[in-house]
Order: structure tokens, then C-alpha cells, then sequence
């Protein structure tokens, strides 16, 4: 029988640089620059999917990588994406990903995922604040209307 594998969530004062408040995109590109670009296992040509948990307060806990993919995707499954929410205790997330093309336009692909841990966060009482897509500036998924109220 194979052993259990440990499970990884890069708490926040292990973080190059820990950012106590992560409530708008700008703050979020901000730390995906200091902490995620900057990881031994980030290569920038190939998209990354990165949660941000947090706390009740809505300041940040740590990050978890769920996923490399390759020069233009990545799959995500949601419960790589509520696994490490749940095992820090974290009350909401936010997602991030980078394009290694540098456009961070959404993808119909980008689009739909949101939209489907948007629902399975409802389901678990998980908020997903929102989807930060990083390329050589960032677009806000929430900014341009695919979160709703």
C-alpha cells in the first residue's frame, strides 16, 4: 500500500515577502511577484494555477500550487482547488494563473472553470473572491463582471 503523500500549503510567514492584506488584483500581482514567480518551480512558460487562502478577515493564510500545465493550459479540478482551503481552515480564495503568452485576457476555458468552482465554493461555503489572470500586467475576472452577487 502506498503511503499517504504530504500536502504542501506555503504558509504566509514562509513567503518571501508576506503581504498581510490581498483585497485587490493589484495586491494580488504584487504577490504573485514576490512569492510565486519567484518559486524553484515556476517556469514561466508554463501556466501555473495558484490558490490564495484566507482567513476570515480576509487576510491571506498561504498559497498552494494546484497545478502546471503547459505553454496554453492547465487542468484544474476542484478538489485540488478546496483541498488546501479546508486543511488551513480558510474562509475564502482567491485564484490566480499566469499566461506565459503575457496576454492576461481570459480564455473561454479560464471563463468557464471560474464560473464552476464559483458553484462548488457555494456548495462548500467557500467565497471565491476572485480570478486574478497574470501576464506581463493582470486582469480581474471579478473587474470584468463574471462574479455574481
Amino acid at each position: 500500500m502506498k503511503p499517504p503523500a504530504e500536502f504542501k500549503v506555503m504558509r504566509i510567514r514562509d513567503c518571501a515577502t508576506p503581504a498581510d492584506l490581498v483585497d485587490t488584483p493589484d495586491r494580488v500581482f504584487t504577490y504573485w511577484q514576490a512569492n510565486i514567480a519567484t518559486a524553484p518551480w515556476f517556469d514561466p512558460a508554463k501556466e501555473a494555477f495558484v490558490v490564495l487562502i484566507l482567513n476570515t478577515r480576509r487576510r491571506i493564510l498561504g498559497h498552494n500550487l494546484v497545478a502546471l500545465g503547459g505553454l496554453d493550459s492547465v487542468n484544474v479540478h476542484a478538489r485540488e482547488v478546496f483541498r488546501p482551503v479546508i486543511v488551513a481552515a480558510g474562509s475564502a480564495l482567491i485564484l490566480a494563473h499566469n499566461h506565459p503568452s503575457l496576454d492576461p485576457s481570459p480564455s473561454e476555458a479560464d471563463i468557464r472553470v471560474t464560473r464552476d468552482l464559483v458553484g462548488a465554493g457555494k456548495l462548500l461555503r467557500i467565497d471565491i473572491l476572485d480570478h486574478v489572470i497574470i501576464g506581463s500586467t493582470f486582469t480581474s475576472l471579478r473587474s470584468l463582471g463574471y462574479f455574481h452577487p
